[in-house]
């Protein structure tokens, strides 16, 4: 019989090197956190590039530890989001112990499990997912995660106290008002922005390199820095939509040049100079 703890500690390995990640409290989520738990009965519907969803040889969670996509609702293709991505973005927010975590778009609750383990018991993760259905499954599939609390409503409005890290999970268009204001001295956002052609392309869609980027925003006093992480394509962010921050999103990301840079800027602390790789009425990117 195949030990399930070694299969998880070797896609826990694999998938931080995929990511390019070293990070041993990010290995040992991945390696703990029991995936099947969060994904009802098998056989899975695994995506497989060029053949759709395929099932699983069988209800073996051995199945399920690869760095693959795993459908939730195949209607919408909504999926368990692919390791690898989520190991570099959780890794370059580095979760510590002890901290508060908001994740946006907690889908069946997997990841919010992940960011779990790594800030301890000593730490708070706020979940917070739109979809009725959805939450009510995270919520129960965390409840042995005494440190997760489960929110149904729009990420982009709902409360909550002053976060550590703010992990969205969804594409957004900008950042929402309530995501900058309550970031913490220190904290960082994750902050997966996307033009329409973010998530279900069509044939003749642009490449992923043009339909979206995952940036990282840090707050130390007054100013945000940024950086970008990787391209993305995810499912679109209720409540954080905007035509026209959409549009000057994708008019940046046809320019490229979105590896530059360097900070964030909202508000009346905007620069004057409008030479910045992406600009609207209320915030930019420079």
């Amino acid at each position: 019989m195949i030990d399930i703890q070694s299969v998880r500690r070797a896609y826990a390995m694999q998938v931080l090197a995929a990511a390019g990640v070293e990070n041993q409290s990010l290995e040992d989520a991945f390696a703990t956190v029991a995936r099947e738990d969060f994904l009802g009965p098998g056989p899975w519907p695994i995506l497989r590039w060029g053949k759709g969803y395929v099932p699983s040889p069988s209800d073996d969670p051995v199945y399920l530890y690869s760095n693959d996509l795993v459908g939730i609702d195949q209607s919408r293709n909504l999926n368990n989001g692919q390791p690898a991505l989520h190991a570099k973005l959780i890794g370059s927010a580095f979760p510590r112990a002890g901290e508060h975590v908001v994740h946006i778009g907690v889908g069946v609750g997997y990841y919010s499990a992940i960011l779990a383990a790594m800030v301890e018991r000593s730490g708070r993760v706020t979940a917070v997912e739109y979809d009725n259905e959805l939450a009510t499954r995270a919520e129960e599939n965390l409840q042995s995660f005494e440190q997760v609390t489960v929110i149904q409503g729009d990420g982009a409005r709902v409360g909550f106290e002053p976060a550590d890290i703010i992990y969205v999970n969804a594409g957004a268009t900008h950042p929402a008002k309530n995501w900058i204001s309550r970031l913490r001295d220190g904290g960082r956002m994750i902050l997966p922005l996307t033009t329409r052609q973010g998530f279900m392309a069509s044939p003749d869609a642009k490449p992923i390199e043009r339909r979206g980027a995952v940036f990282r925003l840090q707050r130390c006093g007054d100013d945000y820095y940024a950086r970008w992480i990787s391209p993305v394509a995810i499912y679109p962010c209720e409540g954080a939509r905007d035509e026209d921050a959409e549009a000057a999103l994708g008019a940046a990301l046809d320019r490229g040049g979105w590896e530059k840079v360097t900070r964030f800027y909202f508000g009346e602390d905007m620069p004057e100079s409008s030479d910045c790789w992406l600009r609207t009425s209320r915030w930019c990117l420079c």
